[in-house]
């Protein structure tokens, strides 16, 4: 009786590795925009967190500086020293931050506005100016891309 062999093939070997290097090549790209959209999503969250401190202040006549929001930059967001509010007179303002840091590096520049009306409600504006890739399908729901 003839000893059989048991193994794979170059050919087949071949094939799996060519199947595994086209579905990467597929999934890697998905990967990073879910990443980046992921990102921007927990940048905006964070940022709706001091809306309820900055009408605090505003409310009361106080400053909206940083300390007074109790602001604590995320490891998402360029802090370049100054507040990331701003209140008007007229009832409007807005709190902005710009992303960087350990931010993925198509959001490098990013801006994330929140600006409240006279009114008194918020909405979330995205200025991707400073990102040259930049693509529209990173906007989070409920937030306008200007």
């Amino acid at each position: 009786m003839p000893a059989q062999q048991k193994g794979f093939t170059l050919i087949e070997l071949m094939i799996v590795v060519a199947i595994i290097g086209i579905l990467a090549a597929v999934a890697i790209p998905s990967y990073q925009d879910y990443v980046a959209r992921a990102q921007i999503e927990r940048a905006v969250g964070e940022l709706s967190n001091y809306k309820i401190a900055y009408e605090v202040q505003f409310s009361t006549s106080g400053p909206v500086s940083n300390a007074a929001l109790g602001y604590a930059p995320s490891n998402l967001i360029v802090a370049a020293g100054t507040d990331i509010a701003v209140a008007n007179a007229d009832g409007t303002g807005h709190i902005e931050v710009t992303l960087g840091g350990n931010a993925h590096p198509i959001l490098t520049g990013v801006i994330i506005r929140l600006e409240r009306t006279v009114n008194g409600t918020w909405q979330c504006v995205i200025d991707p100016s400073a990102s040259s890739d930049w693509s529209d399908s990173l906007s989070p729901g409920g937030c306008n891309v200007i």
